[in-house]
């Protein structure tokens, strides 16, 4: 039990909305336009929460190419339709938030218009509005903690007396390093062993979320 904790910072993805599935399917399709056939648990493995220069430079380095500065432009409007029609907020988030009484910010390796986008179609962005930080107002994206440690600066706290609340080894690792206390969002989708370590706690539903708060803020 700490009393040292006075805010809850959140990643965006996966865990206020459930865009992965989303991501990961039109990326696939996206790749396999590009020449790269690639499963499902390998584009997990390789991009889940990880930061817009690692996703290039991962798929120059399967497709053994450098792409154009505009390859992406084709591919927005897969995007746009996917997330305008089918994007949700992630089971049980809104119910958590109200659940829980301390400052909350967003620390996210997407870019500003993509968070907005994304909070406002699933109706969470006024929760967070001015307290969003995204890898565009850092220097270093995901794993490093820059992103996290501008989160707990938006809140005037320190980062050790935050939690943060993760779904990627990108983002774990990120917060684990910015000194927060981390507890990663674990689904069906996380490959085994990403959150073996002895310093984050791991919870499968939001339901659990308010609970875990208290008993570490208590």
């Amino acid at each position: 039990m700490r009393s040292d904790i006075d805010a809850v910072v959140f990643d965006c993805d996966g865990v206020l909305v459930d865009s992965e599935v989303l991501s990961l399917k039109i990326g696939q399709k996206v790749l396999a336009d590009l020449g790269w056939e690639a499963d499902i648990p390998t584009l997990v493995e390789s991009f889940m929460g990880c930061s817009h220069e690692h996703y290039i430079a991962e798929v120059e380095r399967n497709l053994g190419r450098t792409l154009d500065d505009d390859w992406s432009a084709p591919y927005k409007p897969w995007y746009d339709k996917a997330f305008s029609e089918d994007l949700r907020e992630i089971d049980g988030i809104s119910r958590a938030l109200d659940g829980i009484d301390l400052p909350t910010a967003v620390a996210s390796n997407s870019r500003h218009v993509q968070i907005r986008s994304s909070l406002t179609t699933v109706g969470l962005f006024d929760r967070f509005a001015g307290r969003i930080s995204s890898a565009e107002d850092v220097p270093n994206a995901k794993p490093a903690p820059d992103v996290y440690l501008r989160a707990a600066e938006t809140l005037g706290v320190a980062p050790e007396r935050c939690i943060a609340v993760e779904d990627s080894r990108f983002g774990v690792q990120a917060a684990c390093a910015a000194g927060m206390t981390v507890l990663a969002y674990e689904t069906d989708m996380t490959p085994a062993g990403w959150f073996d370590r002895p310093d984050i706690t791991v919870f499968r539903s939001m339901a659990e979320l308010p609970a875990l708060v208290r008993e570490l803020s208590s």
